[in-house]
């Protein structure tokens, strides 16, 4: 058996929903998450996903803004959020998924991008992401995290320096700043051994990005990219990673793309 768990910020959900269709229709995803749905949950398109198979849902929406979404084909329990930095905006929800071979925790987040300023003393925004890193290392160290966990969103970080066009010329540049990417390391290093799934499968030396900003008249040419959205997995379910990859050419659905794609993870269960 087969498993593939997709994350993807989506620009909002209802403006894209026929891109959204047009993918699941396509790969046949078993689980996508969802970033930036940019509606409340009665707003949410629940009858056309279930029409496309994904009966089970999970969402935690927002008026206007954020807002994070599971949908799967398998049932979903346990639903739950959590606010991070006191600041309540639907950055996160989570689910417990049982294939009958043992069942693990979904976790889908939407970490705050931070604005434009590297600075938290000048920029309330960089602040709340900074905070909100900081928070899920401390709720990470907790034992519960020591197995069966996979965590996939919109991170807005771009760790490593293949996971960006140009490591020296966007290091002051939010999202690939020291003071993100070290907080991410802590976070994937630290505590209890996640695995990025992605970068199991494809070498570090291996230029990889997953979002292209709006402001490239000629994005895919020009490639000026970067790699914001991750899966990762406590290492009992990365034991049963089997590939990775990130769907580029949806950055150029038309008419209207999201600035991200979709990534995903797949797995071989017994």
């Amino acid at each position: 058996m087969t498993l593939s768990v997709v994350t993807w910020n989506i620009n909002s959900v209802r403006l894209r929903l026929p891109m959204v269709l047009d993918f699941i229709g396509k790969y046949q995803p078993d689980v996508l998450m969802l970033q930036e749905i940019k509606c409340t949950n009665d707003q949410f398109p629940r009858n056309a996903f279930t029409e496309a198979g994904y009966l089970h849902q999970a969402v935690h929406g927002q008026k206007g803004y954020h807002g994070v979404a599971i949908v799967s084909k398998y049932p979903l329990t346990d639903i739950s959020s959590r606010v991070f930095f006191d600041i309540s905006e639907s950055r996160h929800v989570s689910a417990l998924v049982d294939l009958g071979h043992g069942p693990f925790t979904l976790h889908n987040f939407y970490i705050p991008a931070g604005g434009d300023e590297p600075d938290p003393e000048i920029n309330p925004k960089f602040k709340h992401k900074l905070g909100f890193l900081d928070e899920l290392k401390t709720w990470f160290g907790e034992p519960l995290f020591q197995r069966g966990h996979l965590i996939a969103g919109d991170f807005n970080i771009a760790p490593h320096e293949n996971d960006v066009w140009s490591h020296k010329q966007l290091l002051k540049i939010v999202s690939h700043t020291p003071a993100e990417t070290e907080r991410l390391d802590a976070l994937l290093t630290g505590g209890h051994g996640w695995v990025d799934l992605v970068r199991k499968h494809v070498p570090y030396d291996e230029k990889l990005y997953s979002w292209w900003s709006y402001r490239s008249a000629d994005w895919k040419n020009a490639n000026k990219g970067r790699r914001l959205d991750h899966i990762w997995s406590t290492a009992d379910v990365a034991e049963k990673s089997i590939g990775a990859e990130i769907i580029k050419d949806y950055r150029g659905y038309s008419p209207q793309p999201s600035d991200h794609v979709p990534v995903i993870a797949r797995f071989a269960l017994p």
